[in-house]
């Protein structure tokens, strides 16, 4: 009897990349992805930080299996069983997968943590994780668009809770901080990531009430490399667009010194300092639970922005995501659907702004989603509401955790 040869799922295009490799590696359907920058005469096929994903999804799974032409324009994927960090010859069950990043990276770590805290409640076992390496970007990224690890840590990871994923369990470490180097590219931070929450189907989550109103903001302002006052400036200029509306505000002050990366592969001992630069995360907390709104701003890696003005625009776009509505922004909302998708096959419901819903990365998702088998949304306007928020309705594929023994 011949073998039956898997039925692949063809995409074309670099957009949305590590998208459909976690929902590949969630559903366990073969994808094939082509045309990947075919027409750039300078850089076609995958870029860097691309093919560290690869790597990174590869060290967390077991039997998948990756094939990248020559050109590096396709891409055949076919996934494996997702094990996290399993003992293996001469290792302990608390081992740390070390997964360095290229220099030439130009996008934030954030860009690795988002699939990998997507994987990690599917996986058979823990899930932890060390980036390091001279590609690290733990600031947000100006770019491509990329949030910083504090606005990860304070407005997405809390929302596994809604799951039945207890936060608690999920620890995110950033042991040197670093912005985006000259060009935008590489960094030289170390983040560790800690996910020791699997479960077996995610809750069936049910978020159609009011956002209700905000009852207090936290944040983070950080700078490598450059004078610590830049904190108390970039913090004193928020404050002073924040202070009429919101009373309970605190924001943080973090200092690293720029780390030492080795840039010349010829010369590993000649080291120069690398990812200089400052920014502010914002996070605001509103009185109904698991309502997050989060805002990023960070100065260019370019120069040429004082700290106030840095400030000042944060505030302000953090007011924006507010005046959009809705339970869940556009940082968290990839998240909150997919899991949702993944979760036991019942209907939840999602409150979101027509923005969020609008955007070209949500009906991509949706797209890909129903591509994957799962069903539609159904996406409905609030009757008794002026609001203008619309309420998406998502069924789950019941696909689990297929690692994890039944308690």
């Amino acid at each position: 009897m011949a073998e039956q040869k898997p039925e692949f799922l063809r995409f074309t295009g670099h957009r949305h990349f590590a998208q459909r490799l976690v929902l590949s590696t969630l559903s366990g359907r073969p994808v094939h992805i082509s045309k990947i920058r075919s027409t750039s005469a300078t850089h076609p096929g995958l870029a860097p930080h691309e093919i560290s994903l690869l790597r990174l999804i590869e060290a967390v799974t077991n039997g998948s299996a990756i094939d990248v032409s020559y050109s590096g324009t396709t891409v055949v994927y076919q996934p494996g069983l997702i094990t996290g960090t399993v003992a293996g010859a001469g290792a302990s069950v608390g081992d740390i997968v070390e997964h360095s990043l290229p220099a030439n990276c130009n996008r934030g770590v954030t860009y690795f943590l988002m699939p990998l805290a997507l994987l990690a409640p599917f996986s058979k076992a823990h899930v932890n994780v060390r980036f390091s390496g001279p590609g690290v970007i733990t600031a947000a990224t100006h770019v491509t668009g990329d949030v910083s690890v504090d606005t990860f840590r304070t407005a997405v990871l809390p929302l596994y809770a809604l799951f039945g994923i207890p936060p608690t369990r999920i620890e995110l470490r950033v042991l040197a901080r670093s912005c985006a180097g000259p060009g935008g590219r590489g960094g030289g931070g170390v983040v560790e990531l800690r996910f020791a929450s699997q479960v077996r189907l995610p809750k069936t989550l049910h978020v159609n009430r009011r956002p209700g109103r905000i009852r207090r903001i936290r944040g983070v302002a950080y700078c490598t490399g450059v004078s610590a006052s830049h904190n108390n400036r970039m913090i004193h200029a928020a404050r002073a667009v924040l202070n009429a509306l919101v009373s309970d505000i605190h924001v943080a002050a973090q200092y690293d010194p720029s780390p030492l990366v080795a840039t010349d592969k010829n010369a590993p001992g000649k080291k120069r300092k690398l990812g200089i630069g400052f920014g502010l995360s914002l996070v605001a907390e509103s009185s109904a639970q698991g309502v997050l709104y989060a805002a990023d701003e960070v100065a260019p890696p370019e120069g040429g922005v004082v700290p106030e003005d840095v400030g000042a625009r944060c505030a302000y776009q953090l007011l924006e995501l507010i005046s959009q509505g809705g339970c869940v922004t556009s940082t968290a909302s990839s998240t909150v659907l997919t899991l949702m998708a993944m979760g036991s096959e019942d209907v939840g419901r999602l409150r979101l702004g027509r923005n969020v819903v609008g955007r070209d990365e949500t009906i991509a998702l949706a797209r890909d989603l129903k591509t994957f088998g799962a069903s539609s949304w159904g996406v409905r306007d609030i009757d008794d509401d002026d609001t203008g928020d619309v309420i998406v309705s998502v069924k789950g594929t019941g696909v689990g955790n297929v690692g994890r023994k039944v308690a």
